[in-house]
């Protein structure tokens, strides 16, 4: 009943959201002296901003805008290159790269929202890589005759799209993948695979959450999985494509995270209501921009969800090396070959300090200087590949470390 509550809810929302627009529209409207009286622009800024709230959202786009290098413009072309029930691959390359521009698999979260919410690190990658990101589907449209996805299925997909690609590509891995994308790499340097790859960069990933755990990490332990079962798994209802598919909504991941920055995020609205009081629409539309992508929320598999939490956030499996792929036990020593870079947020509250370095000391076969490790300080989570301080300190890290690293499969 949990999941239909919600779309009960949600359709009532929206009914109102799609009224408190009108309303704001005819306030606003120069022809309609009500507007200018009493208090017209407080009540439709008002009526703006819980609109906005509660429209009605559906899977964002990319949009990349043109990249602008030395004086001159070259567009971004995207295609979508591979397809399979649970996600794909998006392919992103501008026009004017050189031929011999090293191939980057950036590697989005599965963990309630799209892999639109790493449009700033496509953006700022793009300008001198050629670009593919993993675009995972939303479980509540992946029909029930597609089966299951857990977490072997994602090590699966991300052995699979690397050998789409090819030889020598570099993985960045933004958070909750790296766990998967660090196994991967094991798994298919055990295999000697061709595809693995070049370097792997991790960014605020939960390798080993008993390093400075945050009340992410205290949720997780607190409870039994029993809890997670039977209180945050719920069924698609039958208005959508994976009706009746175990799902863990996107609504309650995204209520989870505001719980935890609520005042944060008040205040964030309420700025943006006194923007359109003094008319500053600008300033608006950018927090208007930052919560289009926030509030897009996906599903996630029941089987995946809670095995993350398991093996993730309460048996810490990958670094106590009882992690296993398919019956088989996943052995980091196999990391050979694959340069590792580690990146970790001084303020990060949701991946502690500590948490992603771990896998550095656990690819004990790998040579020192195929090791990396970058404290990015005073960022938070999404300030490691996101904003102003990813563009002009964390990215040319991340650079630097591919230059430095390009791969020796031939």
């Amino acid at each position: 009943m949990l999941y239909q509550a919600y779309e009960l809810q949600r359709s009532l929302l929206s009914s109102a959201s799609n009224w408190a627009s009108i309303g704001a529209e005819l306030l606003n409207n120069p022809a309609l002296p009500i507007g200018y009286f009493g208090g017209g622009p407080v009540v439709a800024s008002a009526l703006q901003v819980f609109a906005h709230l509660y429209e009605a959202r559906g899977k964002p786009s990319f949009d990349l805008p043109d990249v602008e290098l030395d004086g001159k413009s070259y567009p971004v072309h995207e295609t979508v290159v591979l397809e399979k029930p649970f996600g794909g691959l998006i392919h992103f390359k501008r026009e004017g790269l050189p031929k011999n521009a090293a191939h980057l698999l950036i590697v989005a979260p599965m963990s309630g929202h799209y892999a639109t919410l790493l449009r700033g690190t496509v953006a700022r990658m793009v300008q001198n890589y050629e670009v593919w990101i993993t675009d995972w589907a939303d479980a509540k449209d992946v029909p029930l005759s597609a089966g299951q996805f857990d977490l072997d299925d994602y090590i699966d997909y991300l052995i699979e799209f690397l050998g789409f690609i090819g030889k020598n590509t570099h993985v960045l891995a933004v958070c909750q993948p790296a766990v998967p994308a660090l196994a991967a790499a094991a798994i298919m340097g055990a295999d000697k695979n061709p595809n693995r790859p070049a370097t792997l960069t991790m960014m605020g990933g939960p390798i080993d959450t008993r390093a400075s755990p945050t009340s992410v990490n205290d949720l997780a332990m607190d409870r039994p999985l029993s809890w997670f079962r039977n209180n945050v798994i719920a069924s698609v209802p039958f208005n959508h494509k994976g009706a009746g598919r175990k799902v863990y909504p996107g609504f309650l991941q995204l209520a989870g995270f505001i719980s935890m920055n609520l005042q944060s995020h008040m205040m964030s609205h309420y700025e943006m209501f006194k923007y359109l009081t003094v008319g500053d629409q600008e300033s608006a539309d950018a927090t208007k921009k930052f919560y289009d992508e926030y509030l897009s929320v996906c599903d996630m598999t029941a089987e995946f969800y809670l095995q993350t939490i398991d093996h993730v956030f309460q048996r810490h499996s990958l670094p106590k090396g009882e992690l296993e792929h398919h019956g088989k036990l996943i052995n980091l020593a196999d990391i050979r070959d694959t340069a590792l870079l580690a990146i970790e947020g001084e303020r990060d509250d949701i991946s502690g300090i500590g948490q992603t370095r771990a896998a550095l000391d656990l690819a004990v076969n790998l040579p020192v200087r195929m090791k990396k490790y970058h404290l990015a300080r005073d960022v938070g989570h999404y300030g490691i590949f996101n904003g102003s301080k990813w563009r002009g300190r964390i990215a040319p890290v991340v650079e630097e470390w591919i230059s430095a690293n390009p791969g020796k499969v031939k």
